[in-house]
Order: structure tokens, then sequence, then C-alpha cells
């Protein structure tokens, strides 16, 4: 099954609780600074999501979605 990870890249605070979360390190900081002023992460392979969601859960932002392809 193949999934997508969707950040909202306003919503986050640079907590990094989903770097952790991510099995496959999918999931990485970013130099960028959002309008909040704090670096998002970005999904750096969404081709490898397995879709376990672990990272939506940990967001305490809920920052991220994860989209599963049947």
């Amino acid at each position: 099954m193949k999934a997508r990870i969707v950040i909202d890249r306003e919503l986050c605070k640079e907590c990094h609780l989903c770097i952790h979360a991510c099995k496959k390190s999918l999931i990485v900081s970013t130099a960028e600074l959002n309008s909040r002023g704090y670096h998002p992460v970005s999904c750096a392979e969404n081709e490898e999501c397995t879709g376990c969601t672990l990272c939506a859960i940990s967001c305490p932002e809920v920052a991220i979605e994860v989209y599963r392809e049947r």
C-alpha cells in the first residue's frame, strides 16, 4: 500500500516528534522559516511511506495528514 504525507508547514512548531516517530526516516527538518518563526519539517521521500500514521499521531499541532492509496 502506498501512502503520502502532507505537512501543513504553517502549523509546524519544530518539535521534531514526527522525525523520531517515522521508522523510515522520511521526515526531515528544514532551514526555511514559516510565518511563525519555526523551521517546519518536510517529507523527504513520499514513495517509501507505508501509511503507518505514527508521524501524524505524534504531532501535537495536528500539522500532518497521511493519505493511503488502495
